[in-house]
């Protein structure tokens, strides 16, 4: 049997792992598994060291505060990992975690091949870091074609292999009618993934929803989130007396849900990717706290926060960042753009232009014969 450790860091890395060993395991039997992962390598049926949130933190401030913790459990992941002594190592996004894991594990075992998937973002910020990563990464798989330029200076393998998450796997209908009521039109809000982010922005996502039912009575508001934070929200909902609302946690049927919806609401992200392959306008949303947003300003080489925006180096899909992010601020651009049925569509073709560049509809698979390379 081979061996192979999939390592996360967080919900949206632990999804990307999935699309990828999902893929293994239909083509190859011979491959045991170990992880640090959420729901979706659990799905898959692969067992995780540890609970994912043990590890999820956001923020310079988080970190810092939580170092000691943090440091402690990169020694007992590398610990394990060594025990585990996979053939692959295969990393997903989350840097400042598993790199670090990566890092240790091939000073202390040469012998295990190092794979990661998702470069931290160079082209953002800390571009020094790309030299630092040719001492023990033997490869990394690109989301974006962009950014093979930055490790083919310094002489590492790289291979784009595009975004998974935003190819066409022809999900069968599902029945949406029990979830969403009297017929109204479909309103996402993705209020994030870690429990820092959900305490932040939800009060200003339910103020926003307020707004909005003020002047629309035909819209049904759902929250996407995770299985392990659905029943907090729920239970926010119900506590605010909210009628037209609900949350939701499974992956199939967020993704119908998405892709039948009016317009979506989302903090910035790898969803944002989602929505636009979607083909639903959208509004960007982020806050952080006062310390983090001054250390992200001086350290941050880019104007926006989208991936999307990013790329076209333009304000394609609305942002609202920092003190911007406020209810009626929200409720305004919202508002705005629903008024505006031009600027709805060209928002939606101008991403499409940006995004089919990041498909090659056949990430997983190309994935799938790099890390088979190694063995």
């Amino acid at each position: 049997m081979k061996k192979i450790f999939v390592l996360t860091g967080e919900p949206s890395g632990d999804k990307l792992a999935s699309k990828v060993i999902s893929q293994l395991k239909r083509s190859r039997s011979d491959i045991e598994y170990l992880s640090v992962g959420g729901e979706h390598l659990k799905a898959l049926g692969i067992k995780s060291l540890y609970d994912l949130k043990e590890v999820t933190y956001l923020g310079f401030t988080k970190v810092l505060l939580n170092v000691f913790k943090i440091k402690s459990k990169i020694n007992e992941t590398v610990k394990e990992i060594l025990k585990f002594e996979p053939d692959i190592l295969f990393s997903v996004d989350s840097p400042d975690f598993t790199l670090r894991v990566a890092k240790e594990v091939k000073k202390k075992n040469s012998k295990i091949k190092t794979v990661h998937f998702v470069a931290p973002q160079v082209w953002v910020w800390r571009e020094h870091r790309v030299k630092k990563l040719k001492s023990f990464l033997d490869h990394i798989l690109l989301l974006f074609p962009f950014e093979k330029k930055y490790f083919d200076k310094e002489g590492i393998q790289s291979t784009f292999i595009g975004h998974p998450l935003l190819e066409d796997n022809g999900e069968s209908k599902l029945d949406i009618s029990q979830t969403i009521k009297e017929n109204k039109k479909i309103f996402s809000i993705f209020p994030g993934s870690r429990l820092s982010e959900i305490n932040v922005l939800i009060p200003i996502l339910f103020e926003f929803v307020k707004k909005m039912n003020n002047k629309y009575k035909d819209l049904f508001f759902i929250f996407h989130t995770t299985t392990v934070h659905v029943q907090l929200i729920q239970n926010l909902l119900l506590k605010k007396g909210f009628k037209n609302c609900g949350a939701i946690g499974d992956e199939k049927i967020k993704t119908h849900i998405l892709k039948s919806s009016m317009f979506a609401v989302a903090k910035s992200g790898t969803i944002s990717l989602e929505i636009c392959n979607a083909k639903i306008p959208s509004i960007i949303i982020y806050k952080m706290g006062m310390i983090n947003f001054f250390i992200v300003k001086m350290l941050v080489k880019v104007k926006f926060a989208n991936i999307i925006n990013i790329a076209a180096n333009e304000e394609i899909i609305p942002e609202l960042l920092q003190s911007n992010c406020n209810p009626t601020n929200l409720y305004n651009s919202v508002n705005k753009l629903l008024s505006d049925k031009l600027a709805l569509e060209k928002q939606v073709t101008k991403s499409q232009e940006i995004i089919k560049n990041f498909k090659t509809d056949r990430s997983s698979e190309i994935a799938q014969s790099i890390i088979e390379s190694y063995f």
